[in-house]
């Protein structure tokens, strides 16, 4: 149990951290993306309102404002801001080239000016294939371009943005790089203190669970001496009267309540002894089915069952004899008057699954789950009646964990209780 609760304190934290160093890092890039984006389209929207070019101020503008530019990355919009500068080294730190098309879609220059890294034949082919696609604006490849008119003619305008991808990318990369290194850095961290995070809860647990186990050690020899002087008054008297009766009715309810909390707590101790054996699950199953047929024919109960063959399982014999027998008296004591338990084991995977299924007095869907607590009971009205404890789902759950199987209980229709456990076949 505290082993896992330390493997799910950790999933929480590093799960909690990576979400939001998820969140923080996508919501920076993203901003540092979108920046790149109007950057470009403000180029753009310059040298489409200058029919593909820049005004011949701004060129003059780079001798005035040379004492005035920030230094550099203070300049612009977002981190990528510092290639804009002023409005004079835009001018000559853009790299672009348009081509024009006329009315009917045939291309009838590009101009390839302030550009050298395309081809006249590759910027053609980029330019043909946007403007066939007939997009406003967007990317192609690494190249922004927007659509516009110019003398009667389509100017489609392709701004390079290679270069602020390029630190696009190594800041994504690098901010990524980061963040898992300081997951994994905090997960190390959690690792070494996790141990003594829980120890308070470890050592609380462990106190009661030999608490359990004393003490119901303690109680064993009074509820010995009681019964044994039960014996001797019911001798002395020469016959049995109604508080004799009562004395030995209760002390052996009391016995019977002790060892079975002492054998779930010795079934939920880490290193439960345990006589781990392979050994043919159906045949067990099958066997203690059996024992119960006589029983569901007393208290005119339908039982079925249904067993897969040959499925072997490592494990302990009377731990998962005891398994069986409780889910099968839970649901002879718990069905309803007149009432149907289904038992059946068959392979699913590489599991084989033992399912125990009874009718039950109307119940509320939600509460299944509940009903592996100690002491927990769907109707407390009938425990007196049925003679139960509310252990016995605590203690199946018990053993089917110590053979690293898994159990769980649902109602799908609030009117039955379905009780499944699954155990690693051999």
């Amino acid at each position: 149990m505290i082993k896992k609760l330390r493997k799910k304190f950790l999933l929480a934290a590093i799960l909690s951290v990576f979400l939001v160093l998820a969140v923080l890092i996508g919501a920076i890039n993203a901003l540092n993306y979108r920046s790149l984006v109007s950057d470009a389209d403000d180029t753009l929207r310059v040298l489409a309102e200058n029919k593909g070019s820049f005004p011949r101020q701004m060129f003059r503008e780079q001798d005035r404002s040379a004492e005035m530019q920030p230094p550099p990355g203070a300049g612009g919009n977002g981190p990528f801001g510092a290639r804009r500068g002023g409005s004079g080294e835009l001018a000559y730190q853009t790299r672009y080239f348009t081509a024009c098309f006329s009315d009917d879609g045939s291309l009838t220059r590009i101009n390839l000016d302030n550009l050298a890294s395309l081809t006249e034949e590759a910027a053609a082919s980029v330019a043909e294939t946007v403007y066939a696609a007939g997009s406003a604006k967007g990317f192609a490849g690494e190249y922004r371009f927007c659509r516009t008119s110019c003398d009667g003619e389509t100017m489609l305008l392709f701004l390079n943005c290679e270069r602020e991808f390029a630190t696009f990318r190594s800041f994504l990369y690098a901010s990524v790089g980061i963040s898992l290194a300081g997951t994994l850095a905090v997960f190390l961290l959690l690792l070494l203190l996790s141990g003594r995070i829980v120890r308070p809860i470890a050592e609380s647990y462990e106190k009661q669970k030999r608490f359990i186990t004393d003490a119901g050690h303690e109680l064993k020899t009074p509820i010995t001496i009681i019964r044994a002087d039960a014996d001797v008054l019911s001798a002395d008297l020469d016959e049995e009267n109604e508080w004799i009766s009562d004395i030995r009715r209760q002390t052996n309810r009391l016995a019977e309540l002790t060892e079975e909390l002492i054998y779930l707590s010795r079934m939920e101790e880490e290193n439960a002894a345990l006589q781990m054996q392979e050994l043919s699950l159906s045949e067990l199953v099958d066997e203690t089915a059996r024992s119960f047929q006589a029983l569901a024919r007393s208290k005119g109960k339908t039982f079925s069952s249904s067993v897969a063959p040959d499925l072997h399982v490592s494990g302990d014999e009377k731990a998962l004899a005891k398994l069986v027998s409780v889910l099968l008296d839970n649901a002879m004591k718990y069905s309803t008057e007149g009432g149907t338990v289904e038992l059946g084991l068959r392979e699913v995977g590489r599991n084989a699954r033992l399912t125990v299924k009874n009718s039950t007095p109307p119940m509320e869907k939600g509460n299944a789950e509940r009903l592996f607590e100690r002491f927990t009971r769907e109707d407390r009205s009938r425990s007196s009646e049925s003679g139960g404890f509310g252990l016995g789902l605590a203690i199946a759950k018990a053993v089917t964990e110590a053979h690293r199987g898994r159990i769980r209980a649902e109602s799908e229709d609030g009117a039955s209780l379905t009780v499944t456990a699954e155990l690693p076949l051999c």
